[in-house]
């Protein structure tokens, strides 16, 4: 590799050290400082001069506060006279503001995507954005990274002859298929109403399911919403054991409260792109480490080599 450097924001500096110890490269310091006005200050305290800079910070609570950190690193990065300036986020919260659904209202994640490049960043490295179209709304080059090779390779070596993949609704169908067919077994999907943020309705269920075990697969649980709804109607269709599987684990608001009180919830799986906040419980949650997809894409970056390889059918790099 050539000589890189890798700062972290305050957001998960424990995901950029796992990187960085996968690299085999240091975690480059830096100090994030606040003004008697409220105003933050950031200064990037190794060489970086010439030099390919990375910069980890997943979006998540408080996002306004990460998201500013990221934009003044990015900032010092350019002009620190970086070769190129990769901001590296796990989690890119604004993917859910993908379109103009009401009158009056902000397109964020192309707003977002645009201060991102006007900040210096050259190149994006994320993970399963809400929808593929936002992929479109950066005008600098981005890599989209999926953890559903990590999320099989959890259920792979299980008896899965009566299971079946369920995604809660069919815009998440597309992915849901790569994830059962990676698992070799058949798929179904809600058909979904969404009537406010904390608010769903599933109507039906599309697909066999009636006494399988099930894996709920989404990109990420928030407020579980959505999940809780979808797991009445698989109740009422008598399946087995339930599993639920998400990229993204935010668990707000009643998130752990609702999920903890369904005694049919065998386990739920995640990764890590989404730090646990201190004193966090959930008992039946497995969390599967996605830093080595992360640094081996940074590599590969660094090295000119392909990306989207990484995450082929036949690759199970991580898995």
């Amino acid at each position: 590799m050539s000589d890189i450097a890798v700062f972290s924001g305050s957001a998960d500096p424990d995901f950029a050290q796992e990187m960085c110890d996968l690299l085999g490269v240091s975690l480059s310091p830096h100090r994030t400082t606040r003004f008697s006005n409220d105003c933050l200050q950031v200064q990037l305290r190794a060489n970086c001069r010439r030099r390919d800079v990375y910069i980890v910070q997943p979006l998540v609570p408080p996002v306004q506060e990460n998201l500013m950190e990221l934009l003044l690193m990015l900032d010092a990065a350019r002009g620190a006279s970086a070769s190129h300036v990769n901001a590296v986020i796990p989690h890119f919260s604004y993917a859910r503001s993908d379109k103009k659904d009401a009158p009056r209202i902000s397109i964020g994640a192309k707003l977002v995507a645009d201060l991102l490049a006007a900040a210096g960043a050259t190149r994006v490295v994320t993970m399963a954005l809400h929808t593929q179209q936002v992929h479109g709304f950066f005008s600098v080059p981005v890599d989209h990274l999926t953890a559903i090779g990590v999320l099989a390779g959890h259920f792979r070596d299980r008896d899965l002859s009566r299971t079946v993949v369920v995604s809660p609704d069919f815009g998440n169908a597309k992915v849901a298929g790569d994830f059962a067919h990676r698992l070799g077994v058949p798929m179904a999907a809600g058909s979904k109403r969404r009537l406010s943020d904390d608010r769903v309705v599933i109507d039906a269920i599309v697909g066999d399911v009636r006494g399988r075990d099930v894996i709920v697969l989404d990109d990420e649980i928030a407020t579980a919403g959505s999940m809780m709804e979808l797991i009445s109607r698989l109740v009422e269709e008598d399946v087995g054991r339930i599993s639920l599987a998400c990229t993204h684990g935010l668990f707000t608001g009643r998130a752990v409260e609702r999920l903890t009180s369904e005694p049919r919830i065998a386990e739920i799986v995640t990764t890590n792109t989404v730090p646990r906040p201190p004193g966090f419980d959930l008992p039946n949650l497995v969390q599967l480490s996605v830093a080595p997809l992360f640094a081996e894409a940074v590599r590969r970056i660094n090295c000119g080599e392909s990306v989207s390889s990484l995450f082929s059918p036949e690759n199970t790099y991580g898995a």
